[in-house]
């Protein structure tokens, strides 16, 4: 696990800018402590910070060249079917120079060209170089664990692991993408290919970026989840297939040559991480789990069961709602608006998960794979509604938007979509700021501007593109392409690599979604019952109590913290003079908004972005220093 920059001279005579590379790599050292290293070949420069976790040895070092040293990669991530794909090649003849999963790279583009990503298993970001040919490659795995930014300027291509590398690389303005801000005020994250500037984009997952004789091509897939593929079977017969998918998926990525351990939420999904991690392990698998001062959100009894279950060496953290002084560092690290509330916790679970280990399986992946989430259900009642005998749906529409208690406004807001499209109805339920919601507090230039929805547009082309064969399944194809790339799988990057802590997903095992993708909707939601299979498997090693429990999200009790501990910041933050002057929000809307969060309207969620916002513009646009070193 690392973190990668590079450049490439578009002149191909030209002598690339060695320095903008090594600063990249110095703004990113909390992603490699261990090693760092730069190589320049021709117009093309390579820099890399190293987390040592398989291969410690010097020799496995990046960036790595071929036998001929014409071919030369940094990789960030994991390759976990290396050992596998190392045999196979060294039984073609090729020669390897150290144990690094990396290397097999290398050997796979001499063998298979462009394609050999095909072959790769795992999480990365990767850049490789082709003398000979000319040719860069830039390529993101299937499910985007890990990311990669990029911006295509005249005279080159610069890229990096994060915003705050490739801002340092000083190769373009800094300048704010409305759009990407308009994204981010709806969704709480800046959907890909966007990035919160203009010009820098971000690749997206599952693609690859060619530049070959100094011609830049746009981004192509290499990989597709097919969800157009629906597999037949017995519930018996496909539980015991996931049991053994997942398995594998928890085995490979106990490879590690450092201290290893796992997040245990008390959860579904990072219980069955662990409880499986224990039948592969001698010893007592490392747990870690954070809770909150307030019993209203911890779920440290949760956690606290599947551990005393499986015997694991347990370890809890309470978080503290006072949390001023690390909001900018973590605003800077994100490097653009991000506001998922969970960040935070997960943010200090990292850093709490770094003092013992360096490397952490999580659970991420089984609500985006499985239905998990209750928007999945939210999207069914809608549906059944909608078959009713005119004018039943109507009037049951027309009912729910008439509650009349504060606290009812989702209801409400859940009644006006009922008779609307499948993709405006996920949309309201998956955004935090909704179009209308926007309208009230944006400036007029905003209003102008933005009047018609754009996030709702790309999200109607998604829906449209979806190839899935059943509602539930064309839901989960689009929340894996945008919430869980651009907002989950971002979340745990930033906040592990900020504490130099790898962390590995079994439940975004390749084999795994491939799987999950292949299954009727009804294997996922069924019922009232979520993640139908997934309970199947877990309910041979889990507590009672862990599959019964309500769901219960990570993120911060935000409505009662923006109303209290939080309060004064966000008052400070928002009613600066210069947010006031910004030009993207109406001052007179957003104080209006919290004098009614104060009085018992819930806008926890509203407030929290618009903060996050203005401290973005603060400490990654107008900062001297926007990188997060």
């Amino acid at each position: 696990m690392c973190g990668i920059a590079g450049l490439l001279a578009i002149d191909q005579q030209a002598v690339p800018e060695a320095e903008a590379v090594r600063r990249m790599c110095d703004a990113m050292v909390h992603r490699g402590p261990d090693d760092h290293g730069l190589r320049t070949d021709g117009p093309c420069v390579l820099g890399h910070r190293r987390l040592s976790i398989i291969d410690l040895r010097p020799e496995a070092a990046q960036p790595m060249t071929n036998e001929d040293d014409t071919v030369s990669v940094v990789v960030n991530g994991e390759i976990n079917n290396f050992v596998e794909l190392r045999k196979d090649l060294e039984q073609r003849g090729h020669r390897f120079k150290s144990r690094s999963d990396s290397e097999v790279v290398l050997h796979l583009y001499e063998e298979h060209g462009v394609d050999f990503l095909d072959y790769l298993r795992g999480m990365f970001a990767l850049a490789l170089w082709d003398r000979p040919r000319r040719r860069l490659v830039l390529a993101r795995d299937r499910v985007g664990k890990k990311p990669l930014f990029y911006h295509a300027g005249p005279r080159d291509l610069v890229f990096a692991s994060e915003l705050g590398g490739l801002v340092a690389s000083k190769h373009f303005e800094k300048r704010p993408d409305l759009d990407a801000i308009d994204a981010f005020m709806c969704l709480q994250y800046v959907p890909a290919p966007m990035t919160a500037f203009e010009n820098v984009k971000k690749l997206p997952a599952g693609h690859r970026l060619i530049c070959e004789d100094g011609v830049i091509h746009e981004p192509e897939p290499y990989y597709t989840l097919r969800f157009d593929q629906p597999r037949a079977g017995e519930v018996q017969d496909l539980t015991q297939e996931l049991r053994e998918v997942l398995d594998d998926a928890v085995r490979v990525r106990m490879v590690s040559d450092v201290p290893l351990g796992a997040f245990l939420s008390g959860g579904i999904d990072s219980s069955l991480i662990v409880a499986l991690m224990a039948g592969h392990s001698a010893q007592p698998v490392k747990t870690f789990s954070v809770g909150f001062a307030g019993k209203d959100h911890s779920e440290l009894p949760y956690a606290k069961l599947v551990a005393e279950r499986y015997g694991t060496d347990h370890h809890e953290m309470i978080v503290e709602p006072d949390m001023s002084s690390v909001v900018p560092e973590f605003v800077r690290h994100y490097g653009e608006p991000f506001a998922d509330t969970s960040a935070l916790p997960t943010w200090y679970l990292c850093q709490y998960t770094r003092t013992g280990v360096t490397v952490a399986l999580s659970g991420d992946g089984g609500d985006e794979a499985f239905a998990g989430y209750r928007r999945y259900k939210h999207s069914r009642t809608a549906r059944a509604i909608r078959r009713l005998p005119w004018p039943l749906p109507q009037l049951l529409a027309g009912a729910l938007t008439h509650l009349p208690t504060p606290q009812a406004r989702e209801v409400r807001d859940y009644g006006e979509r009922i008779m609307q499209p499948e993709y405006v109805r996920f949309l309201g339920l998956a955004a935090a700021v909704p179009h209308k919601d926007r309208m009230a507090i944006y400036s007029r230039a905003m209003r102008e501007r933005f009047a018609q929805d754009q996030v709702a547009m790309e999200f109607e082309r998604l829906f449209q593109a979806s190839r899935a064969h059943d509602p539930v399944n064309r839901l989960l194809d689009v929340d894996i392409q945008t919430y869980l790339t651009d907002n989950i799988l971002t979340k745990v990057d930033i906040a592990s690599m900020a504490h130099s802590l790898e962390v590995r997903c079994p439940l975004l095992d390749q084999e795994l979604m491939d799987f999950a993708a292949s299954l009727p909707g009804s294997m996922k939601l069924r019922g009232r019952t979520t993640k139908f299979l997934l309970r199947r498997v877990a309910k041979e090693l889990l507590p009672r109590r862990i599959l019964t429990r309500p769901k219960q999200g990570f993120g911060l009790p935000i409505d009662r913290w923006m109303r209290e501990d939080l309060a004064p910041l966000s008052r400070d933050v928002l009613l600066d003079k210069r947010a006031r002057e910004r030009g993207i929000l109406d001052p007179t809307a957003v104080e209006d908004m919290l004098a009614r969060h104060q009085h018992g309207e819930p806008r926890g969620f509203q407030i929290w972005t618009m903060m996050i916002l203005e401290l973005w513009y603060r400490e990654c646009l107008e900062s001297d220093t926007p990188h997060a070193s």
